[in-house]
Formats: structure tokens, sequence, C-alpha cells
């Protein structure tokens, strides 16, 4: 992407974490960000500190990435607001660990869902306006997307298809001109999973971090797509 100011970018799960660290990246570069959540109060003041820090322009959509109507609403709105969308980054997930004899289906459903049938709706809901804009397509999958580990059946599922599906719709648009790279970061210092950030965290990916990384793939030569990202911390922690 030659030039990044007044581009769009919508980013789901964007109010915290990895997805805010997007946001505050792409932002930072002059771009134009709507992020979603489902909390409106988080929402409203991710939307407000992301603003303050970029100067730039943010737009809070609470949506539930379950539904996929209410992701082609949000979508919709985007187009309807700036005239196009051309960063498409589908983030939002939730994890419950568990073994399987403990796991409830709701669960299971709640994983594959949000982690998922999310993506798949994300997907959907932006495709014909990443088509006009021959825009960028990001899934955050992760490295439980290639490696599996006990009491992770559900969250294993969830990106171990995430990964799978990422790399055959990748195949399925670069005849549109639209690039899809997934990403999947191990330790990352954010809120997931009810963990709260601190210095004990300082030896993982930060958010910042894998926002450098969205903006690095987005200023690559156009001729090269790296689909697959692989990212795990430098050192490992000291025990």
């Amino acid at each position: 992407m030659e030039e990044m100011k007044d581009k769009v970018a919508f980013i789901t799960g964007g109010s915290k974490g990895i997805g805010y660290g997007i946001a505050q990246a792409l932002g930072s570069k002059g771009m134009k960000v709507a992020i979603t959540g489902r909390n409106k109060q988080d929402l409203d003041s991710a939307v407000k500190t992301l603003s303050k820090e970029t100067g730039a322009t943010f737009l809070g959509l609470p949506t539930d990435v379950r539904q996929y109507q209410e992701l082609q609403e949000a979508v919709d709105k985007v187009v309807e607001q700036w005239g196009q969308l051309d960063v498409v980054v589908a983030n939002a997930g939730v994890g419950i660990f568990a073994p399987i004899d403990e796991l409830s289906v709701e669960d299971w459903q709640q994983t594959i869902d949000t982690n998922l049938s999310g993506v798949f709706y994300t997907v959907k809901a932006s495709l014909e306006a990443l088509k006009k804009s021959q825009g960028y397509l990001f899934t955050i999958s992760s490295l439980a997307g290639t490696n599996f580990f006990a009491n992770g059946s559900a969250y294993n599922a969830s990106k171990f298809g995430v990964t799978g599906f990422t790399q055959a719709v990748m195949l399925d648009l670069r005849h549109y001109g639209i690039k899809v790279s997934t990403i999947m970061p191990g330790s990352v210092a954010t809120y997931f999973n009810n963990h709260t950030p601190s210095s004990e965290d300082d030896w993982k990916i930060q958010k910042e971090d894998l926002g450098q990384m969205v903006v690095d793939l987005l200023e690559m030569n156009p001729r090269t797509l790296p689909s697959k990202v692989e990212v795990r911390p430098t050192q490992p922690p000291k025990k």
C-alpha cells in the first residue's frame, strides 16, 4: 500500500489488546480506523484515547462478531461514512481452556462461533468493499493454530480452522488483487483470557509489536505476500 494516509481500516475486537495495538499503529499512519467490540463503554474509551494518541479519526461500532447481520451493518456504516474500505483485520477472539471431559457444549460453541465463524462473517461482510479497493485482509490466528496442547481442544480447533480458512481464502482472493495474510502470535501481553498485563509480561510480544507488523506488511512491495506469519517472543521467560 503505497500511501496509507486517509485509507480506511476495519478491525474487530479493537477496544483492547492486539486489535487496539493494530488500530493505534494504523491511526499513527494517518488511516481512518473503525473498531468493533461488544462493550460500548470500552469502545468509547478506546476511540477517545486512540484519537488523542494519534490525531487520527476513529469510529467505534458495538458489534458481536457471532452475528453476521451485525457485522454487515458495521461494515456498511464504515463504507457509508468514509466511502471505501481498504484494510480488514479479523481479530476478535476468546479463549476457553479445559480438558475435553470438562468442556461444555456452550464453551465449544462460544469459542467456535467467535474465533472461527466470526472470522468467516467478517470476511463475507467486507468482501465486496475489499474487491473495489483491492485491499488487504488480515486474520489473527495463533501459534495454537498449528501446535496443539492439552486443555486446548476448542481453542486449537478454532485457530487451526482460522489458519486453514485464511490460506484457502488467500488463494480465492488473490485473483481480485486482494492480499491476504494470517498472523499467528505466540505469547502476547494482553487482556486475553482475563489476564491483566504487568511488568512480568515484558518478555512477551507487545500489542504495538503486532501493530508494527501489520504496518510493515502493508508497506511491503505488493509483488510479495507473506501469507502466513508465525511470531513468537525472542526469549522465553527467565526462571
